[in-house]
């Protein structure tokens, strides 16, 4: 029987693919549980949108998440004996055609969308925001010395731009007005 607890990390470490343990506070650990955060909130999209074709784009950019936290909780410095997956060129280039693709049915941007007016929609942006912070935190890895493929960041730089647009079409598709912020003068 498979036990989900080990007690291995109860000091605060755990360790990385290649066996190295570090703390759970290391930039790393942070990283791939903000991306595990990001996967559970587009589970939570998923779930309130009930709409077949955006839970196939999901589960592709959640299947692809799976693979960026593979590249973050492993080691660089130790040999992997297990395949692990990658990430590709072309995963960034079927964010951008899915962007284009969703942007032809929207109405055209004339101000800023205040994230509102529907369940799913707003839950997407907050995903999209913890998109930006496991993207700020991968740059910060790479800021301070810690390997990170460059791939990494490009993937989720455009996955934030795919999310709000994701957003507004949930917003559009469901027949909710977007909620434009109006500036105080």
């Amino acid at each position: 029987m498979f036990k989900i607890y080990t007690k291995t990390g109860d000091k605060g470490s755990t360790s990385l693919i290649g066996g190295v343990r570090v703390p759970k506070s290391h930039i790393r650990i942070e990283s791939y549980g903000t991306i595990d955060e990001l996967n559970s909130f587009l589970g939570m999209v998923n779930d309130m949108c009930e709409n077949e074709e955006i839970s196939e784009w999901l589960r592709e950019i959640q299947d692809r998440l799976f693979t960026i936290g593979s590249v973050l909780a492993t080691n660089p410095d130790k040999e992997v004996k297990m395949k692990l997956p990658d990430l590709h060129e072309s995963d960034v280039e079927w964010l951008e055609h899915g962007i284009d693709k969703m942007n032809e049915s929207l109405p055209e941007m004339r101000s800023f969308i205040l994230p509102g007016g529907q369940l799913a929609a707003s839950t997407c942006h907050v995903a999209r925001c913890v998109c930006r912070r496991a993207e700020r935190l991968c740059v910060n890895m790479h800021e301070h010395g810690e390997f990170i493929p460059d791939l990494v960041v490009k993937y989720l730089n455009r996955l934030s731009d795919y999310l709000f647009v994701l957003a507004r079409y949930i917003t559009c598709i469901n027949g909710v007005e977007e909620i434009a912020w109006r500036a105080r003068v």
